[in-house]
């Protein structure tokens, strides 16, 4: 079936089951292109709530589903793939973080947003990449648990000057970018910009032009005077990327 075959049987299908489908910024082309809507995962989650449809079919992973089941509890959330995880949010388990609350007892927990539900429920507050740094700098407390990423976690650290007890866990697509990578792209494109997500390694970071969650690249990438931009995050951004700004 063509592809605008497709999406018209799905247009069809969504009003025949009054469904919305919600679609992450990572997604191939295919799926973003039959979504209602493209977002990132707690932009999308809110989104659910505000939604006058009973039925979010949700194309993302896991949590991401669970999130917003957690803020639209009236509405049913189906994701199309269940076995679709997070590695990194499954390298954190509820079990084990309520091992590390009694080893630092009194401790402020920062959960990111990339964490499953059980992970949410010990944790004090939850955060993404864009808002972390402010977060922790709210907070009185000089010495903080963070989960589960340890390169976002060292991002903090450094911004904020505070001790942060680091879960060692980590994103594989963002740990696999290396400075070489960056440096090879420079070389291609001597006057672009490098944008980097702060999941990435720290000395990936710290050669980057700008530190940016996936929602700050899209809305930046929309008012930036830089011709050209390397893009070190996950490589379905840049089909967003590219609609947003032809």
């Amino acid at each position: 079936m063509e592809q605008d075959q497709l999406k018209e049987e799905i247009t069809r299908l969504k009003r025949e089951k009054g469904a919305v489908v919600f679609a992450h910024n990572y997604q191939p082309a295919e799926i973003q292109y039959i979504a209602d809507v493209v977002g990132d995962s707690l932009e999308l989650s809110r989104l659910a709530a505000q939604a006058e449809a009973r039925l979010i079919i949700f194309a993302g992973v896991y949590f991401m589903a669970e999130t917003a089941k957690i803020l639209a509890p009236d509405k049913k959330v189906v994701i199309p793939e269940p076995q679709a995880g997070c590695p990194m949010a499954d390298q954190a388990s509820q079990t084990d973080l309520i091992e590390m609350k009694k080893k630092f007892p009194g401790r402020k927990v920062i959960s990111y947003v990339n964490t499953t539900a059980g992970v949410k429920a010990e944790t004090d507050i939850c955060c993404t990449s864009a808002n972390a740094v402010k977060l922790v700098n709210s907070l009185p407390d000089e010495e903080i648990i963070f989960v589960p990423d340890r390169n976002l976690a060292s991002y903090v650290r450094l911004k904020t000057g505070k001790r942060i007890i680091a879960w060692n866990g980590y994103c594989p697509v963002h740990e696999e970018i290396r400075v070489t990578h960056l440096l090879e792209a420079k070389a291609s494109h001597p006057e672009a910009e490098i944008w980097a997500h702060p999941e990435c390694r720290p000395e990936v970071l710290e050669l980057a032009d700008r530190v940016l969650s996936t929602g700050q690249m899209i809305n930046e990438a929309r008012k930036t005077a830089a011709g050209e931009i390397i893009i070190a995050t996950e490589t379905g951004l840049l089909h967003r990327l590219g609609q947003d700004n032809p």
